[in-house]
């Protein structure tokens, strides 16, 4: 396992997430968006749609940091880097990890210090 894998499997491990409460607004949309996404994931991992998990999770990759969910950018980086490999395994593996993590995280409102 390598220390980027540890990395992110403690980012997906958090339960809460602070979000700066002037987004909190596009939040729930934003969130149940990713929701869909797990959706279409799976079905392009069944398919062997690769081109599809590679694009979702660039999209993904982009946006998550910007809502203020890293592990979400994370999990994208990684499921567009299995897309672009063909990689079945891993693919499945991250889509399991962004469904797991949509399911249990907490959104917390506050300030969030940008230092």
């Amino acid at each position: 396992m390598t220390t980027q894998t540890v990395d992110l499997e403690s980012l997906v491990r958090r339960r809460t997430v602070r979000v700066d409460p002037m987004i909190e607004s596009l939040v729930p949309r934003f969130l149940e968006n990713r929701k869909r996404d797990v959706i279409a994931l799976k079905g392009a991992l069944a398919d062997g749609d690769f081109d599809t998990i590679q694009s979702l999770g660039h999209a993904m990759k982009g946006t998550g940091g910007a809502y203020g969910f890293d592990a979400i950018s994370a999990l994208g980086s990684e499921m567009e880097i299995s897309g672009k490999a063909q990689d079945a395994r891993s693919g499945g593996r991250w889509i399991q990890l962004l469904d797991k993590y949509l399911g249990k995280i907490k959104v917390l409102y506050e300030k969030v210090d940008s230092a």
